[in-house]
């Protein structure tokens, strides 16, 4: 049985096939592969492209090797994260995907800072398309060789988002907002600001706000993970206010049940507020899991799920 999401952004994409717990245990496994091929792809080609991409995005393009997977921001001159994509080289081309319905508006920022780089940008590629291979590898491939490459056992969004949440990694335009800096996500590889951030490269934008707080420590909000209360039958939706004492203190980003937590979320709080506060989101009931020192702004990394 396979079951398809029925809204949100992830609206066509397989949900789950019929056991999403069990989906979840085969991804931990390395045992699953995961058809993403609902998200846009667009490809970036010419002889100037890394050199470019360097000048203007938050990420290290000139230490990339082919075939190896990267994650860039374009922030804007006060560090607000505007777009994101992931992205892999093969040597000639740059093959990019990005969140569905936020690739015309970023293709459509790149071709405006082309100038005179030797730069071709692409529409989408509906031929190409984005997976995950069995052991967690992240691939862009022609759409026709998909099946082949993801293998027979298969495991849908659900699980992914599951695994993502307890992760504590966000998904851009999801688990954050127009005020969002990188600043403020945690990262789960222990520095502080993550591979899609690089603050020894040269100028970009945004960068000086960012490296700013970063020197300062103390951002004005902290990723949290969110353990939710299980005896609510629905799960608080992205955007939610979070309170503490009636106050709001917070945005809910995504939330999924998981296999051993329950159900989980993530949540940009304010910094100040207290780690052992409890909170109420969409009236369900929370506790705090820290992914962010508040006072050092150090990360720390979620034990493996």
């Amino acid at each position: 049985m396979t079951v398809l999401v029925e809204t949100g952004v992830d609206v066509g994409a397989v949900w789950h096939h019929g056991d999403p717990f069990r989906e979840q245990k085969a991804l931990v496994a390395g045992e699953a592969g995961v058809d993403l091929s609902h998200r846009p792809v667009f490809a970036i080609s010419g002889a100037d492209r890394l050199s470019w991409l360097q000048a203007i995005t938050s990420a290290d393009f000139l230490s990339l090797v082919p075939g190896v997977p990267i994650t860039a921001y374009v922030l804007n001159p006060q560090g607000h994260l505007t777009h994101a994509f992931a992205a892999v080289d093969d040597g000639a081309q740059l093959l990019c995907h990005t969140e569905p319905g936020h690739d015309a508006a970023l293709i459509a920022w790149l071709r405006k800072m082309v100038f005179a780089a030797r730069v071709e940008i692409s529409d989408r590629l509906d031929d190409f398309a984005v997976g995950v291979t069995p052991g967690g590898r992240p691939v862009i491939v022609a759409r026709a060789e998909l099946d082949v490459v993801l293998g027979a056992v298969r495991a849908g969004t659900w699980a992914v988002e599951a695994l993502r949440i307890s992760s504590g990694l966000p998904r851009v335009f999801l688990d954050t907002d127009e005020r969002t800096i990188p600043n403020e996500l945690a990262n789960p590889d222990g520095d502080a600001l993550g591979a899609a951030v690089h603050l020894r490269k040269g100028c970009y934008p945004g960068q000086e706000a960012v490296a700013r707080i970063y020197n300062l420590g103390r951002p004005p909000r902290r990723l949290t993970l969110l353990h939710l209360d299980g005896t609510a039958n629905e799960l608080p939706p992205i955007g939610a206010e979070v309170f503490a004492g009636g106050v709001v203190v917070g945005r809910m980003g995504t939330a999924e049940r998981h296999y051993e937590l329950g159900p989980i979320g993530l949540a940009l709080l304010k910094r100040q507020t207290p780690v052992d506060a409890a909170l109420v989101v969409a009236g369900i009931d929370a506790s705090q899991e820290v992914l962010v020192d508040p006072e050092a702004g150090l990360h720390f990394r979620p034990a493996a799920r």
